[in-house]
């Protein structure tokens, strides 16, 4: 990208208090920060997964959900998301929905790097092919939504944990929107 990605920095309450550089501020002791979480269908209703990157700070090269990323200030987070889409897959987006706008968790990977987000959770519809940028995606994979829900299911261990829990959380929007 041509800019350097920072982090909204925020209280428990949500409230902005401040900005930090992206990688910066991913650490064993990552602060509070806004991110989103992006799900996204074809016209046939599969769902993009995403191999993330071994040059990834955090849970390299593990699958999971379409496109996350951090809003910029100034930025909506609709915004944020059609920027991340179309940098991290190529895509172009429409129909974006929110399907748990107050989801908010706390991980730690393998090597101790934590994330710590409150971080709302949409789904949107791809309206073209996608491109893939290597530096941000390593494979990637379309799936039908009921047969990725038996694998999270079956080995959580394998996906990241963010969309383990959001699968849980809005299994039923997300079949929803799937379906439309």
């Amino acid at each position: 990208m041509s800019i350097q990605e920072h982090v909204i920095l925020v209280n428990d309450q949500g409230k902005v208090i401040g900005t930090q550089e992206k990688y910066a501020a991913h650490t064993t002791h990552t602060p509070l920060h806004l991110a989103f979480s992006s799900w996204l269908f074809n016209a046939q209703g599969e769902c993009l997964i995403t191999r993330r990157a071994l040059s990834k700070k955090a849970w390299p090269g593990v699958w999971t959900n379409s496109v996350c990323g951090h809003p910029q200030s100034g930025e909506e987070v609709e915004q944020a998301i059609i920027r991340r889409c179309r940098f991290e897959v190529g895509a172009e987006i429409t129909a974006i929905t929110a399907i748990a706008p107050e989801f908010r968790y706390r991980e730690t990977d393998p090597s101790g790097i934590v994330e710590n987000e409150i971080c709302p959770v949409f789904a949107a519809r791809i309206t073209g092919e996608i491109t893939i940028n290597e530096e941000e995606v390593m494979e990637h994979r379309w799936v039908e939504l009921e047969a990725l829900f038996r694998a999270l299911d079956a080995t959580p261990w394998a996906f990241s944990p963010w969309m383990v829990m959001e699968a849980t959380t809005a299994r039923e929007s997300l079949r929803a929107f799937a379906a439309q």
